[in-house]
């Protein structure tokens, strides 16, 4: 996966390890930053949505009959707004994330979801854009910002496996608020997203984490 970082992850290492014991020693557990690899992101925000408050298991069985009314793809744009209603109740897709999926479609052809100047654009505008999708939140778009985009300073502090994770790691008696594991994570800046991801790793090892803000859920990386 290095390859693929926009960062240096030695930077990072440094870093961590000087502000914060506790991760210093999840890296020496765990390995390298092995963040789950990127896709094409218009697919990855459907694929968000298809995974909403389902377990994975669950949400790969429909996505697969889903992508099967398109030959086993994601559809196109055009392709997923001329599906019926219909044809998404028969492979399992809800009214309302199908009414999701359509929004997301209907921005691409209009422009309104733009990705050519993702790369020009602060962390702050990209949440902007992704908020505006229905049925997608700041839990979704700070997934985009760090799975997608690569983006090395995310803190999603929604994310109940992060906090559990700093619970875990830190010996907290319980859960750490929003805020508080906002603090916690502070010293990590710049490198917020790696510290973030060192979290899920001090959980239960690799697993499905689940924001506690927006009902939505997607392997963590």
């Amino acid at each position: 996966m290095a390859e693929r970082l926009r960062f240096s992850a030695a930077a990072a290492y440094r870093h961590l390890r000087q502000v914060d014991p506790v991760v210093g020693r999840l890296i020496e557990e765990h390995g390298p930053y092995r963040p789950r690899p990127a896709m094409d992101h218009y697919e990855s925000l459907l694929r968000t949505v298809m995974f909403q408050q389902l377990n994975g298991r669950a949400a790969s069985a429909i996505q697969e009959r889903w992508m099967g009314l398109y030959g086993g793809r994601y559809p196109t744009p055009s392709e997923l707004l001329a599906t019926t209603d219909e044809a998404f109740r028969a492979v399992g897709v809800s009214r309302q994330k199908s009414g999701y999926l359509r929004d997301i479609a209907e921005r691409m052809l209009s422009g309104a979801l733009d990705f050519r100047r993702l790369d020009e654009m602060s962390d702050e505008a990209i949440v902007e854009q992704v908020t505006a999708v229905k049925g997608l939140g700041e839990w979704s778009a700070h997934m985009f910002l760090m799975f997608q985009l690569g983006r090395p300073d995310v803190l999603p502090i929604g994310d109940f496996g992060v906090r559990n994770g700093m619970r875990l790691a830190y010996g907290l008696r319980e859960m750490p608020s929003p805020a508080r594991a906002r603090e916690i994570g502070a010293p990590w800046e710049p490198y917020r997203s790696v510290g973030a991801w060192y979290m899920w790793r001090a959980t239960e090892g690799i697993t499905e984490y689940v924001s506690d803000t927006e009902p939505e859920a997607t392997p963590a990386g």
